[in-house]
């Protein structure tokens, strides 16, 4: 690894915009905005068809296409997110790549990174304090007991904190009421840390969530509670991106942790600016699969903040064509209608495709080239990627790919599914029919009648943040393919107001994950001398 300074300058960044956090990482200050004001650079969304338990490699390829691109003799930048600890000692592991497609440190951007997932969680849980504390000392606001939505959180997996009951000590032990906590990548603070766009959006983020309502119906915000003061000092450094390496000492801005499945699920905007302002071409990623993570992107983030892409790229896999065709070892060619429905929704967003085939040891060559013919049929471009295996060197041919379909792109035809007057059912039957492939939606009646309440509160011009299943275009796991004789259920729906958008819960999706009967966490350890055991280097 370089010293983080050494990387700074690759991007022209000066020693005094940047908050060293050890040799190897660093805040970048926010004030390089103002240091470099103009947006030079190209985004690259990188998404996926729908993926198998394991993943398909968006992080691998995010980190390999970005070297790739620094090989040919572009200025590029990685924006991934940081990772969660739920993943890290559940079923994926860590989330900084792997093989020669790597960022670096990986223990500490998988552990603890510089402190953000616990500022957010801790802010969280802060508001929290002060709303049951608020309740203790006489509910000057009059907030109904039974209408408070707001949460705790935890950057763990634990199932046993979904629904909780707190306060059971009496009058000294605080008021009793039934709660539950989200992992922190769900949290709306999450949400709200990765698309704010600068100190003074985030006080006004904050100041806009919506805790719960009163007695005559109205929404009580964290602003009633005087809680964004206190907040905004737990996020201050939380606020600046962060810069690390990969394993070819490219520059990555890795910032933010919203899942894709269950939140908006990219990194944060002001990563992603950074980049724009120092870079040619940020590599963004955007978690699962493009009916989630890219979804989100076009019809949610990139309305708030402006971020246009250039190109998508879409990584496949034999054995998710596989997964999505049904059987482990069936044709390649029975997953060509998932891939082709992913394909189809960009075309819709407006964005050119560029198809990544992940290649993994074994893999027939016939059958790779059989999928390179198919995606060049529908007049896709499509490259092998190889970076697990060879770093940048493995990328080279998808970098001229993704860097000939950005250059003769038009951002002007790139537009969201929606525009923002559309009704919030509209906007999720929407979602649902376009996107997912669904023949019609059915609303819990608690669901509906929290959303005909969002609309006469005013909250209707919001976009919708549909959480669902990673596994299928459907809100079944275990559905494969494309179909498209099923009907999308949405069983609950809540309110981010500060982060600007609507959830919408899809089947039995959940905001708190469990581990798995064994989890990576069973794999982790650390030796006499303080080396971490068990984690992908």
């Amino acid at each position: 690894m370089k010293p983080i300074a050494d990387i700074a300058r690759t991007l022209d960044l000066p020693d005094d915009l940047i908050e060293p956090y050890g040799r190897y990482t660093a805040k970048i200050r926010l004030e390089t905005l103002e240091r470099f004001p103009i947006r030079r650079g190209r985004l690259v969304l990188v998404t996926a068809m729908t993926p198998t338990t394991s993943g398909e490699g968006k992080t691998v390829n995010t980190i390999g296409l970005t070297q790739g691109l620094v090989m040919r003799g572009h200025r590029a930048v990685a924006a991934l997110r940081e990772p969660s600890l739920g993943p890290v000692f559940g079923q994926k592991g860590g989330a900084t790549g792997g093989g020669r497609a790597t960022l670096v440190p990986v223990d500490k951007i998988n552990l603890h990174f510089n402190g953000d997932f616990h500022a957010i969680t801790a802010a969280h849980n802060l508001l929290a304090a002060l709303l049951d504390t608020h309740l203790h000392f006489g509910n000057a606001l009059r907030i109904n007991p039974l209408d408070i939505t707001w949460p705790r959180a935890l950057d763990m997996n634990d199932r046993a904190l979904r629904r909780i009951v707190t306060g059971l000590g009496g009058r000294e032990g605080g008021p009793t009421r039934e709660t539950g906590f989200v992992i922190t990548a769900a949290s709306e603070i999450m949400a709200i840390l990765s698309l704010a766009e600068s100190r003074a959006d985030l006080r006004r983020r904050l100041g806009a969530i919506v805790v719960g309502f009163n007695t005559d119906g109205q929404p009580v915000t964290a602003a009633d509670l005087k809680a964004v003061g206190p907040m905004m000092v737990l996020l201050n450094d939380a606020l600046m991106p962060n810069l690390v390496q990969t394993g070819e000492g490219v520059p990555a801005i890795v910032h933010g942790g919203p899942f894709a499945n269950i939140a908006h699920g990219t990194s944060s905007v002001l990563a992603q600016r950074l980049g724009l302002h120092l870079a040619d071409y940020v590599v963004n990623e955007t978690g699962f699969a493009a009916d989630l993570g890219a979804e989100k992107f076009f019809d949610l983030v990139m309305p708030m903040c402006g971020h246009v892409p250039s190109v998508a790229v879409v990584i496949v896999t034999l054995k998710a064509l596989r997964a999505q065709g049904g059987a482990a070892d069936g044709p390649v060619a029975a997953g060509y209608p998932n891939l082709n429905r992913h394909l189809d929704n960009l075309q819709r967003w407006g964005v050119p495709a560029v198809v990544a085939l992940n290649r993994f040891a074994g893999d027939a060559a016939d059958d790779l080239e059989a999928v390179l013919a198919h995606c060049r049929a529908r007049g896709v471009e499509a490259a092998l990627s190889e970076g697990y295996l060879k770093g940048g060197a493995g990328m080279t041919d998808l970098a001229d790919r993704v860097v000939a379909a950005a250059a003769a792109a038009n951002v002007t035809q790139v537009r969201p599914l929606y525009a923002p007057d559309v009704p919030l059912v509209q906007k999720i039957e929407g979602v649902a029919r376009q996107v997912y492939g669904a023949k019609a939606v059915a609303f819990k009646p608690g669901a509906r009648a929290r959303l005909q309440r969002l609309a006469a509160l005013g909250y209707d011009r919001l976009p919708v943040c549909i959480a669902k299943t990673q596994y299928s275009f459907t809100d079944d796991a275990t559905r494969m393919g494309a179909p498209d004789d099923w009907t999308l259920t949405i069983s609950d729906v809540s309110l981010s107001a500060g982060a600007g958008f609507v959830v919408a819960i899809a089947g039995s999706m959940m905001l708190m994950p469990g581990l798995g009967k064994v989890p990576q966490a069973h794999a982790l350890d650390v030796d006499d001398a303080g080396t971490i055991l068990g984690m992908d280097y």
